[in-house]
C-alpha cells in the first residue's frame, strides 16, 4: 500500500434499518481498518442512527445528495480533486453506486454488498421496499420488520423511506449510460442465498469489476460473515500485515 492510498478515507454506507454502528463498528470492520492503516469513517443515511429523521416521504429524495455533502473530499470539484473509496451494504451500496454515477473520478474504489439484479430492474425487490405491504408477510419481510422495530430506530421515519422507495424504480437511475459513467474499481460481494438476485447482470455494465458470491450467506447475514470482511479489506488495501 502507497502512501497515497493510506491518505483515502474508506467510508462506509449502512444498510436499510441499520447505522454506522451496528452495520460496521460492532461487527469490527472499522477496528480491522484501522489496522490495516486506513481510515474509516461513516455516515448514517438519512432516517437512521443519528441521522435526521423525517416523517416526509418526499424528503428521502434527498438521501443521496445529503451522503455527498458529508464526505471528506467537500463539495466534490469537476474534475474531483480527492478521491474516496466507498464500502456499501444493500441501501448503502445502492447509495456508493449513485455517488459514484453522479460524480465520476471521485470514487476511487467502490465496494458494494448485497445488491445485484435489483438494481437495474430484472428482479422486482430491494431491500427498503420488503416493509412495505404489497410484498406480503414472508421470511424477508418479517426479517425486514425485526430491524425496523430494533432499538434506536424510528419506524414512521423508516415506512416514510419504504414508501418513497417504492416509487422510485432504480432501472431509471441506473441506466446502461448512467453505469457507463462510473471510473472506480468496483466489487461486488453477495451471497448465493439473497433475494436481491445475482450480480453478473449488474457486473457486465461496469467497466471494472469483480464479483465474490458467497455460498450459503443470505442478505442479512452478509455484513458479519468473513468472507464479505476478507474481500472487500483485501480490495481496498486495508489488510493488517501483522
Amino acid at each position: 500500500m502507497t502512501s497515497s492510498d493510506r491518505s483515502i478515507p474508506i467510508v462506509f454506507l449502512h444498510g436499510f434499518a441499520g447505522s454506522t454502528e451496528r452495520t460496521w463498528r460492532e461487527p469490527g470492520w472499522f477496528e480491522l481498518v484501522h489496522e490495516g492503516g486506513r481510515r474509516p469513517l461513516g455516515i448514517d443515511l438519512l432516517g437512521h442512527g443519528n441521522a435526521s429523521k423525517p416523517h416526509d416521504p418526499e424528503a428521502y429524495s434527498e438521501l443521496t445528495d445529503l451522503v455527498i455533502a458529508e464526505l471528506p473530499t467537500g463539495v466534490p470539484a469537476d474534475p474531483p480533486t480527492q478521491q474516496v473509496d466507498l464500502c456499501g451494504y444493500s441501501l448503502g451500496a445502492r447509495t456508493a453506486l449513485e455517488v459514484a454515477v453522479r460524480h465520476p473520478g471521485l470514487v476511487r474504489k467502490l465496494v458494494m454488498g448485497g445488491v445485484g439484479e435489483n438494481l437495474i430492474g430484472t428482479i422486482a425487490r430491494s431491500a427498503p421496499e420488503a416493509v412495505d405491504g404489497d410484498l406480503g408477510v414472508d421470511n424477508v419481510g418479517y426479517r425486514f420488520r425485526g430491524l425496523v422495530s430494533q432499538s434506536g430506530n424510528d419506524p414512521i421515519a423508516l415506512a416514510a423511506l419504504s414508501s418513497y422507495r417504492s416509487r422510485r424504480l432504480d432501472s431509471e437511475t441506473f441506466t446502461d449510460t448512467a453505469l457507463g459513467r462510473v471510473t472506480a474499481k468496483c466489487l461486488i460481494v453477495i451471497g448465493d442465498k439473497d433475494f436481491v438476485g445475482r450480480p453478473e447482470p449488474l457486473a457486465q455494465k461496469l467497466s471494472d469489476v469483480t464479483t465474490v458470491i458467497l455460498p450459503g450467506v443470505d442478505h442479512f447475514g452478509l455484513p458479519k460473515h468473513f468472507g464479505f470482511i476478507d474481500a472487500a479489506l483485501e480490495f481496498l488495501g486495508a489488510v493488517s500485515s501483522w
